[in-house]
């Protein structure tokens, strides 16, 4: 291991932030497949029927399991069919501009006390600009298919993300009004100490507030108005086909998993310990890890599988009414009370 260590140290930075992106992405595309198994296997069992079990399994115990690489193979098959009066240029590039941040996001992810690819101190910054980025495929799919349906999905889906992006925002405004830095991974260390510390018990109205936020941004159930259900169409992505149409598909899980990540970080710890204060410092359980974010981010992804199952889709004027004339207040209400609990020194801000 000393070896390895000394090896990988030599190593020139341009070749090691290579590797570790080659890492991530790999990791990230394998946990969409099996998110997408997951999903399927929740459904199935909230709805009382059987969710995949037909394509494989290991040792008997996980039927079902080559259900998504089979699926990627299908697809990988498939033509790609590219509209002739489209902008043949954009509609190929649109996956790509969608896809690209939900992956670029994770390099300043703190994964652990001591892994993080890029532990910058704009970090928050960092992860607000990209996740802001993704809209563009979205409209730039809609428009370049050169269909009408499409465009109406487009827009109908921007307009959601630009409505619940202010209030993720703002809910962001608390968090690090409370952790004074920017850094991801100094937010994770300010909220050492126990559960209690935690941010949201003490922002609690923006962690609700970020969650219903980071549900609308991923364009899921119940906010999924891109599909047109009154047009019979797919939304923004009707006109693509094949590989193309996976790539949405991809960035969609790959933002799930991100935001269900997110929240766990700047609401539940990250990778803290539940048990930290409650056990002696030494006590296995009381240990930082990455298993402790895994978990988390585990608990809302399942979430996410658990509002489609549950909740019917919205009207479009309900989803922008939720938006603009209730989160967004609730935020603005939150960050004064949260000002005047800092001022005065109350709760966390005690010490």
């Amino acid at each position: 291991m000393t070896e390895f260590l000394a090896v990988w140290s030599s190593l020139p930075e341009y070749l090691r932030a290579s590797v570790w992106i080659l890492i991530v992405t790999v990791a990230v595309i394998l946990s969409v497949a099996f998110t997408i198994l997951w999903e399927r296997k929740v459904l199935g069992w909230i709805q009382l029927r059987k969710g995949p079990n037909r394509v494989g399994s290991i040792f008997g115990l996980v039927p079902g399991i080559f259900q998504p690489f089979a699926d990627v193979i299908k697809l990988l098959l498939k033509e790609v069919v590219v509209p002739s009066a489209s902008n043949k240029w954009l509609f190929r590039v649109a996956p790509a501009i969608t896809l690209i941040p939900a992956f670029a996001a994770w390099a300043v992810m703190p994964l652990d006390p001591n892994l993080v690819i890029a532990d910058i101190d704009a970090g928050l910054l960092y992860i607000l600009s990209l996740t802001s980025v993704g809209v563009y495929g979205v409209i730039l799919a809609g428009w370049a298919a050169n269909s009408k349906y499409a465009f109406l999905g487009a827009m109908r889906s921007a307009a959601q993300v630009v409505a619940y992006e202010i209030a993720m925002g703002f809910a962001l405004v608390g968090v690090v009004m409370a952790a004074g830095t920017l850094n991801l991974g100094d937010i994770v260390r300010a909220q050492e100490g126990g559960v209690g510390n935690w941010f949201f018990v003490w922002l609690f109205p923006l962690f609700v507030v970020y969650v219903i936020a980071g549900v609308a941004e991923t364009n899921r159930a119940p906010f999924d108005v891109a599909e047109g259900e009154s047009e019979i169409v797919a939304g923004f992505h009707v006109e693509y086909s094949g590989i193309a149409f996976a790539l949405f598909f991809l960035a969609e899980y790959a933002n799930m998993i991100l935001i269900s990540a997110l929240t766990a970080v700047f609401f539940l710890g990250g990778w803290l310990s539940p048990f930290d204060g409650l056990l002696a410092a030494g006590h296995p359980l009381a240990a930082p890890g990455f298993h402790w974010l895994f978990l988390k981010l585990f608990f809302f992804l399942t979430c996410f599988m658990w509002y489609r199952a549950t909740f019917p889709r919205y009207r479009y004027d309900q989803i922008m009414r939720l938006g603009w004339k209730i989160l967004i207040p609730v935020t603005l209400v939150w960050i004064t009370v949260e000002g005047f609990m800092v001022w005065f020194g109350v709760g966390p801000w005690s010490r």
